[in-house]
C-alpha cells in the first residue's frame, strides 16, 4: 500500500497526465459538489478552475498520479460546482492514502503561511532549492515543517474499555484517551502521565498498535493498547468531562472509520468477540 504514497518536495522537469489538486481556503479542502464526479479537482492543469495564477507546492505521487497543494486567497475562488469542507469532516469519504496526501497538503501550506519570515532574526524567508524547508538570506536559518508527537491509548480491563468525552466533543460521543508527548518524555511514559492525568487511572502492560498522520494541525499520533492496573476513574471536569467503563458490546458513539482511535477500539472489540 505505502509504495502506492511517494512524497516528494521537487516536481519532475516535465509531467505528463492529470495532476490531482488539493485547494485548500482557510483550512477547508475545495471539493466536488457532484457525488458522481471525482472529489478532487483532477486536471492537467488549473486553468479550468480559474485558478492558474496561484502558486502551488508539489506533494509527491498518490498511485503514480502527481500532486500538488494550492492556497487559494478568498473563498470567492472557489469555482461553481465545488464548496470548501473541513477535512475532519471528510475523513470518511476519502480512502487512507488520499485522505494521508490531504493531510500533508493541509500540514505544508500551514507551514509555509507561519514560517515567511525568519525565527531568529525576523528576516523575510524564501524557500530551499532543494529541501521542503525556507531559509533565511540574512543569518542562514533554515526551518523545516515540524510534527507534534502524540499519544492515543485505548485503556482495557477485561471486556471493557475505557472511554472519555472531552470538553471539545459533543454530547454524547466518547474517545481514547490522547495528549501531546513533552519534551524529555518517551512515548510510553506520555501514556501513562495522559491517562493518570485525566482519569486518576493507573496502567500496567502497554502495547504498541499503530500511528497516524492527523493534520490537526501538524500531529503524529501513536497508538497504544493500556492494560487498566488499579484506581478509579476521577476527571477533572475542564479538560474531560465524562469517562467510564464500556463492554465491547454496549458501546457508545465512537470515532469515524479511518481515525486511529476507531481503530484501535475495533481491533480490541474484535479480539473480546472472537474470544467470547
Amino acid at each position: 500500500m505505502y509504495q502506492d504514497l511517494e512524497y516528494s518536495a521537487n516536481a519532475p522537469a516535465d509531467i505528463d497526465g492529470r495532476v490531482l489538486w488539493f485547494a485548500f481556503c482557510d483550512g477547508q479542502l475545495m471539493v466536488c459538489e457532484d457525488p458522481a464526479l471525482p472529489l478532487l479537482p483532477d486536471s492537467p492543469s488549473l486553468t479550468p478552475f480559474g485558478l492558474e495564477d496561484l502558486p502551488s507546492l508539489y506533494l509527491g505521487r498518490l498511485r503514480g498520479q502527481h500532486c500538488f497543494a494550492v492556497a487559494l486567497d478568498h473563498p470567492q475562488r472557489v469555482p461553481a460546482g465545488y464548496y470548501l469542507a473541513q477535512l475532519r469532516r471528510l475523513l470518511g469519504q476519502m480512502d487512507e492514502l488520499t485522505f494521508a496526501m490531504a493531510g500533508r497538503a493541509s500540514q505544508v501550506l500551514t507551514w509555509q503561511r507561519n514560517h515567511q519570515f525568519c525565527s531568529r532574526c525576523g528576516t523575510r524567508t524564501h524557500s530551499h532549492d532543494h529541501d521542503r524547508a525556507m531559509t533565511c538570506p540574512a543569518c542562514g536559518y533554515t526551518q523545516y515543517p515540524r510534527i507534534s508527537p502524540c499519544v492515543i491509548a485505548l485503556v482495557t480491563r477485561g471486556d471493557e474499555a475505557l472511554l472519555a468525552r472531552a470538553a471539545r466533543f459533543p454530547a454524547g460521543f466518547f474517545s481514547c484517551l490522547a495528549g501531546f508527548i513533552e519534551a524529555g518524555e518517551s512515548a510510553e511514559q506520555a501514556v501513562h502521565r495522559e491517562v493518570h492525568e485525566e482519569t486518576r487511572i493507573t496502567l500496567g502492560t502497554l502495547r504498541y498498535h499503530a500511528s497516524q498522520s492527523w493534520p490537526f494541525p501538524h500531529a503524529l499520533m501513536l497508538g497504544f493498547h493500556a492494560e487498566y492496573a488499579g484506581g478509579e476513574i476521577q476527571v477533572d471536569g475542564d479538560e474531560i468531562l465524562e469517562a467510564h467503563w464500556w463492554h465491547y458490546s454496549e458501546l457508545p458513539p465512537i470515532p469515524p472509520t479511518g481515525s486511529i482511535a476507531r481503530a484501535l477500539i475495533e481491533d480490541w472489540a474484535q479480539q473480546r468477540k472472537r474470544g467470547s
